[in-house]
């Protein structure tokens, strides 16, 4: 059986661990064969570092790491990294193998247009609402996932963050009204609920965005199947 360990930010919101669970959940349905679990890097546990030696503990030799992230921002490319070597310094023996975060990816947009749909049906400009990062290109990334689902629907888009930028969901609201736009829909690129989530929801509902919003991600198949490709075929290195 292979050993799947997928690590998400974590949050002190309760409600961000239960939806990393039940990923984690919907990946086991999708490979019956796979032995899946789930860290945190802060706030909930279990760490990275004691997952790690629990899979070791249960008899596994190799484990999968997949980052729960969908930028690839500085929790990606230093925190979990940084992790998987302090456990192997503590004396971790089985190989460890860290796949690519999860976006951008076909998939991904998929999934945000499937949480889109089951919230609102029309609109006529998007704004799509992020955690926010002070990373430059990761930001780029969420502006480009933003765009496509825009093209996709044929209608104008913005994307906007919670934290670490100037651009919150009101300031994207306003600028679509600017432009003509009268109904416009708030999709989630969030994996999880949290206080990110519920603060660029409500700034983007407080200038005028329909509601309901779009959910996060959660447990919506297209993500528990790009969780599964990013293990599979999305590796990037072996951590020694």
């Amino acid at each position: 059986m292979s050993a799947l360990l997928l690590v998400a930010h974590g949050s002190s919101d309760p409600r961000a661990a239960a939806m990393t669970r039940s990923l984690a959940r919907a990946v086991r349905r999708l490979d019956h064969h796979a032995d899946v679990s789930v860290a945190f890097l802060d706030h909930a546990g279990p760490r990275p570092g004691e997952a790690l030696f629990d899979l070791a503990a249960r008899g596994h030799r190799a484990v999968t790491v997949v980052p729960l992230l969908l930028t690839s921002a500085y929790h990606g490319r230093v925190d979990v990294p940084a992790a998987i070597q302090a456990a192997r310094a503590d004396g971790l023996a089985i190989d460890v193998t860290l796949a690519d975060v999860l976006g951008p990816d076909r998939l991904l947009l998929a999934g945000l247009r499937r949480r889109l749909e089951q919230a609102v049906r029309r609109f006529d400009g998007l704004v799509l609402v992020a955690a926010g990062t002070r990373d430059p290109l990761a930001r780029s990334t969420v502006d480009d996932a933003a765009t496509d689902l825009g093209a996709f629907y044929g209608v104008l888009a913005r994307a906007a963050f919670g934290s670490a930028s100037p651009v919150t969901g009101a300031v994207a609201v306003e600028a679509l009204k600017a432009q003509g736009c009268r109904r416009i829909a708030v999709a989630s690129y969030f994996l999880a609920a949290g206080q990110l989530y519920d603060r660029a929801i409500a700034s983007a509902s407080g200038a005028g965005a329909l509601t309901p919003a779009a959910a996060p991600l959660g447990d919506a198949p297209e993500l528990a199947e790009l969780v599964l490709a990013r293990a599979t075929v999305g590796q990037l290195a072996l951590v020694e």
